[in-house]
């Protein structure tokens, strides 16, 4: 239609939708996959071919992503009420100052954390701990700046974000992607503070925490168990065993591995998996529909064209806009993984991390509030990377591997779920 191709009409009316129809979010992102892969069926064919078998051949090389993603989302959801059982949070109101800098104070946590942790767990964790300093009453232009901190702490780092860790595995030096830093950092004091004066004018942070707080350290340990369990995981597929990465969900299978291990030491709270299950269906349809959309190949690679990247990245799935950039070559790395990782936070659907935080908070899941109070996202992002541009310049890296083959399956289907971008 006009030169679109019709799955990018159904997939922007599918958005649109759940924009409109807050609470039956679910059902139209069922629906909207269930009209591209029948117009796939019918007309275009996939990526794997056409017809049944080609749909078959896509699903195959996308089910380890899908299943790891839901594993963690659930998964982290269990992780998330064990963390806030534990009392932690309710003591941290004497560690953060009052005002707007306690909040300021609490994203750069969430930034720090996410720079070797999964974006995942640093932007349910950061959730949990707004939701009890600051009473429940969580403002969604924070919600949209935990999202874009756990984001942009990984985009510097190869292992706190899946697009950097794919760069790390195809050959790209750490050293390249860490200058992304100079972009997140920026980023962070824009957007950080003015969510922070959002969050202080809405809801102030407790000054004092509630008196007879016991901490129960089995509820605390379980946590750091989860998170090591799936960061080392995480390291040995993407590092020693990336031949084996499009095999299994080794990094999801690792977090419930230990909640079902150290159920019988303290029970985890299963009544938040009904509604986790929901919300990670609805993230799934989503994910796996923009899987489906026909993004072959990008444009030449320039700095005006990895600024466009970060757009795109709040609404198509930054692991393939990755995979093609590095078949492609000749962008500077660090500029594409601030693009692609910081990107996704300006939409709530961008990133797993965005995602992951609705089911905690359903109310974030307003396309119209979250550009509304989430404005200082894409302002922040703008800003920081022409920051980075300024201070670094735009320095397209020699290729790191040749002669430049195609990107291999199992890079393709990395996924340890950083952001990012997703």
């Amino acid at each position: 239609m006009l030169g679109v191709p019709l799955e990018f009409l159904l997939f922007a009316a599918t958005l649109f939708c759940v924009a409109i129809f807050h609470q039956h979010t679910l059902r139209v992102a069922v629906w909207g996959l269930a009209a591209v892969v029948v117009y796939k069926l019918l007309f275009t064919g996939f990526h794997g071919g056409a017809g049944v078998a080609g749909f078959g051949a896509h699903l195959a090389g996308e089910w380890v992503i899908l299943f790891n993603l839901f594993l963690l989302l659930v998964g982290f959801a269990l992780l998330s009420r064990h963390f806030e059982e534990s009392q932690v949070p309710a003591l941290l109101p004497r560690l953060l100052p009052d005002g707007w800098k306690g909040g300021f104070l609490l994203l750069v946590m969430i930034f720090v954390l996410s720079s070797f942790l999964d974006n995942i767990a640093a932007a349910i964790i950061g959730g949990t701990i707004a939701a009890t300093v600051f009473n429940r009453k969580v403002h969604i232009g924070y919600l949209a700046a935990i999202v874009a901190a756990s984001n942009g702490g990984g985009a510097g780092s190869v292992v706190g974000d899946t697009t950097t860790t794919m760069m790390w595995i195809d050959g790209v030096s750490p050293l390249s992607v860490f200058e992304a830093y100079a972009g997140a950092v920026t980023a962070l004091v824009i957007f950080g503070i003015a969510a922070a004066i959002q969050q202080h004018s809405h809801q102030p942070i407790r000054k004092d925490s509630p008196v007879g707080i016991q901490v129960d350290w089995s509820r605390v340990a379980i946590v750091a168990l989860i998170l090591v369990a799936a960061m080392t995981v995480n390291v040995l597929v993407n590092t020693r065993y990336t031949a084996y990465a499009d095999s299994l969900p080794f990094i999801g299978i690792a977090v419930w591995a230990v909640i079902l291990l150290t159920a019988g030491w303290r029970k985890p709270d299963w009544q938040v998996v009904p509604v986790a299950v929901r919300g990670s269906v609805f993230l799934l349809s989503l994910v796996l529909m923009a899987s489906l959309m026909p993004v072959e190949k990008l444009p030449a690679a320039s700095w005006q064209t990895t600024l466009g990247l970060g757009f795109v990245s709040a609404v198509f799935d930054n692991i393939p806009l990755t995979a093609l950039a590095l078949k492609q070559g000749g962008y500077d790395w660090g500029f594409l993984a601030y693009a692609v990782g910081f990107g996704g936070s300006m939409l709530w659907f961008g990133s797993s991390a965005g995602v992951a935080l609705s089911n905690l908070f359903p109310e974030a899941r307003s396309v119209g509030l979250w550009l509304r109070h989430g404005w200082h996202i894409a302002v922040a992002y703008v800003i920081g990377f022409f920051v980075l541009l300024m201070v670094v310049g735009w320095h397209p890296d020699t290729p790191h591997k040749a002669p430049p083959a195609a990107v291999s399956p199992a890079l393709a289907e990395v996924h340890s779920l950083g952001s990012s971008g997703r």
